[in-house]
C-alpha cells in the first residue's frame, strides 16, 4: 500500500506528528523500531509527563536557549496553550505547577501516553512497531518511500522524520535520523549534551565527602577564563560522586559544554552563591554577628544553620580559618574571604556525563535548510522533521516536549497540506 504520509518515530514529536497528518482522513503510517510508542514520554517529568509549560511565548522561547527563535511560527500554528487545549479535549485535565510546568492531574505519564495513541488509532493512523528503518528513498530531489530493515519497501508521498536525537538511548533514542538527512543534502551540527549532570574532579567530589548533599534555592553561574560570567541560574542542585547535578547544574551544563570548546580549555569555574538574595557585605556582617553573639562558640559550629553543615569544614579551610576559631580571635580579612566563598564558591568542572546519559541532544538537523514555517526540507521536497532532531534544544520544564508537540503538529499538518 502507498500511503500519504509516512511517520518516522513514536515519540512526542512522532504521535502528534501523526495525529495532525490523519485529521483530513489522509493514509497514514506510523513506524516504530521499539515495541511500544511514547517510551521516552512515558517516563519524562519523573515519570508523570511535564506536557508543556504555560510561561507567554516570549518567555517561553527564553527557555529554549537553543534556537528557541526557530519556533515562532510553529507555536503560531501549535502553541503550549494549544497544547493544553489538545489534551483538555482528549479528556486530559492538566495541572499547573511551580515555574508553569503543565502536568496530567492523574500524575502520570501513561495517561498521556495512552491518550495519544488512542487518538491516532481513532483517525485510522496504521502502526508499525518493532520495524526498524533502513533508509529513506529519494528519487530526483523527491522522497518516494522507506525500506525496512527486513528489506520491505513502503512507498509514500510524504515522509516526516521525528527519530529523537542520542540522549536516553534505552527509549530508542540512537541517532538514526542523522544519516537519513545526510543522505538528503543535510547538515548535521556538531551533537553535544544537555541538561546533563557536570563532571569535576576537585578534591571535595573525589573524596565524596559532599555526596548526596542537596542545595535548596541557590544560585550556580559559568564563568569563562577571563572571568567574566557566561550564565547565571536559581534553584536547586545536588553534589554527587562525580560532580554536580540537579535543575540548575542541569541547566548550566549547555554552556560549560559550548565555553569549553570556544575556549579551548581543560575546565571551566562554575561558583555557588550560597545566600543570593543576600550582598557580599549582608552576608560578611551577618554571619560576624553569629559569632558576636556567641562569643565562645567555636565558629564550626555558630555557621551550623547559615550556611549547610557539611560545606562548613571546606569554606572554613579555603578562607584559612580554624574551625576552633572563637570571635574574639577572628581575622577580619579572612572573615571576608569566607563570606566571599559563602557568595561564591568555586567548582572546577573538566566537562559532563555522555550524550547518551543527556536527558537533551543538543546540535542536529541544521535549521538553515529546514522552513520554519512547515518543517519540510528546503533540500528534499517532501521530507519533514521535527522534534529532537532538529538542532534546537531547551532547558527541563516541558520546554523540550513543547519544542516537540508544536514542531510534530507543524509538520504533520503541512505534509497533508502539501498534497492538496
Amino acid at each position: 500500500m502507498k500511503y500519504d504520509v509516512i511517520v518516522i518515530g513514536g515519540g512526542s514529536a512522532g504521535l502528534m506528528a501523526s495525529i495532525a497528518a490523519s485529521e483530513s482522513g489522509n493514509q497514514v503510517l506510523l513506524i516504530d523500531k521499539g515495541d511500544k510508542l511514547g517510551r521516552k514520554l512515558g517516563i519524562s517529568g519523573g515519570g508523570r509527563c511535564n506536557v508543556t509549560n504555560n510561561k507567554e511565548l516570549d518567555d517561553l522561547i527564553k527557555h529554549i536557549p537553543g534556537n528557541g527563535r526557530f519556533l515562532h511560527s510553529a507555536f503560531s500554528t501549535f502553541s503550549n496553550r494549544d497544547i493544553v487545549h489538545f489534551f483538555e479535549n482528549l479528556g486530559i485535565a492538566l495541572k499547573e505547577e511551580d515555574n508553569g510546568r503543565m502536568f496530567p492531574v492523574s500524575d502520570k505519564a501513561k495517561t498521556v501516553v495512552d491518550a495519544l495513541v488512542s487518538q491516532i488509532k481513532r483517525q485510522g493512523v496504521a502502526i508499525r512497531t518493532n520495524s526498524p528503518i533502513q533508509e529513506i528513498l529519494y528519487v530526483e530531489g523527491q522522497v518516494s518511500g522507506v525500506v525496512l530493515r527486513s528489506g520491505e519497501m513502503i512507498p509514500a508521498k510524504r515522509v516526516i522524520v521525528a527519530s529523537g536525537g542520542k540522549s536516553v538511548p534505552q527509549t530508542g533514542s540512537t541517532g538514526d535520523g542523522y544519516a537519513w538527512a545526510e543522505k538528503a543534502g543535510h547538515t548535521i551540527t556538531e551533537l553535544f549534551p544537555t541538561e546533563v549532570p557536570l563532571t569535576s574532579n576537585e578534591p571535595f567530589i573525589q573524596s565524596k565527602e559532599l555526596q548526596g548533599l542537596s542545595l535548596r534555592d541557590v544560585s550556580l553561574s559559568v564563568w569563562n577564563p577571563k572571568d567574566k560570567k557566561i550564565i547565571e541560574h536559581q534553584g536547586d542542585m545536588l553534589f554527587t560522586h562525580f560532580g554536580i547535578s540537579g535543575p540548575i547544574a542541569l541547566r548550566c551544563s549547555q554552556f560549560v559544554v559550548k565555553a569549553l570548546k570556544q575556549f579551548q580549555a581543560g575546565n571551566i569555574i562554575v561558583s555557588i552563591d550560597l545566600l543570593p538574595d543576600r550582598s557580599l557585605d549582608q552576608v560578611y556582617t551577618e554571619s560576624l554577628r553569629l559569632a558576636e553573639d556567641e562569643p565562645k562558640k567555636a565558629i564550626k559550629n555558630v555557621m551550623k544553620g547559615y550556611i549547610p553543615e557539611r560545606l562548613i569544614p571546606i569554606l572554613l579551610s579555603k578562607a584559612e580559618l580554624s574551625e576552633n576559631l572563637t570571635y574574639d580571635n577572628i581575622p577580619r580579612q579572612n572573615w571576608m574571604k569566607l563570606a566571599g566563598l559563602i557568595k561564591r564558591f568555586p567548582i572546577r568542572v573538566y566537562g559532563t556525563l555522555s550524550i547518551e546519559d543527556a536527558f537533551v541532544t543538543g546540535g542536529g538537523v541544521s535549521l538553515k535548510e529546514i522552513n520554519p514555517k512547515t518543517m519540510e526540507s528546503r533540500l528534499m521536497s517532501g521530507l519533514y522533521f521535527c522534534g529532537e532532531i532538529l538542532d534546537v534544544h531547551g532547558y527541563t520544564g516541558g520546554y523540550n516536549i513543547t519544542a516537540a508537540f508544536s514542531t510534530g503538529y507543524t509538520a504533520g499538518r503541512h505534509a497533508v497540506s502539501s498534497l492538496e
